[in-house]
């Protein structure tokens, strides 16, 4: 399921034509950094693709004054086709992904507890500080927010305290992973 794709079509879809730079500021608008993986600079791209594979279609240009002209498109058809499999894909797609911090931890062997006392540490004040960004965007309503919003908001803060309560648990037990396993290859017998 690509996020990209379904961003763009379903924008389209609920908002009606739209050129390259409205649909940038709605994912900038809508938190998408929040509930995808969509980024902003990869729109442009993604709409030349869609065009090109008969989803989306220019149905005007605009230009104001001496700004460059702007294409507006429109979701197809085949669009609308594509947007509700991408969309039942989404829905049916259940997993969380590797997290990177999991491969190093496995491959930390050689640091001394201090230093990956450090790393956890670092990691957690960043997790803390999305926490709090969570919390305050929780409090603060933005325009036209609504109540799947308001749950994609809160999913996010649960993941987030998710993790911290992870690396509590990790830092609590950071003194037992230097300790070599009598079971392991070339550890103590």
């Amino acid at each position: 399921m690509n996020p990209t794709r379904l961003f763009v079509l379903g924008a389209l879809a609920r908002r009606g034509p739209m050129y390259g730079h409205q649909i940038r500021r709605d994912a900038r608008l809508d938190r998408a950094e929040l509930w995808s993986e969509v980024r902003p600079g990869s729109l442009y791209g993604a709409l030349h693709r869609l065009e090109a594979e008969g989803l989306i279609e220019p149905v005007r240009t605009e230009q104001q004054g001496q700004l460059p002209a702007r294409t507006v498109y429109a979701i197809t058809d085949e669009g609308r086709r594509e947007l509700r499999t991408l969309r039942t894909e989404a829905f049916a797609e259940v997993g969380l992904r590797p997290d990177p911090v999991d491969l190093a931890l496995a491959m930390s062997d050689e640091l001394d507890e201090d230093t990956l006392r450090g790393f956890i540490e670092d990691r957690r004040r960043l997790l803390e500080a999305q926490a709090t960004g969570l919390d305050h965007r929780r409090e603060r309503a933005w325009p036209d927010q609504t109540v799947a919003d308001d749950l994609i908001v809160e999913h996010a803060r649960l993941r987030v305290q998710a993790e911290l309560a992870w690396h509590d648990q990790l830092l609590d037990q950071v003194g037992k992973l230097q300790t070599v396993s009598a079971h392991r290859p070339g550890g103590d017998q």
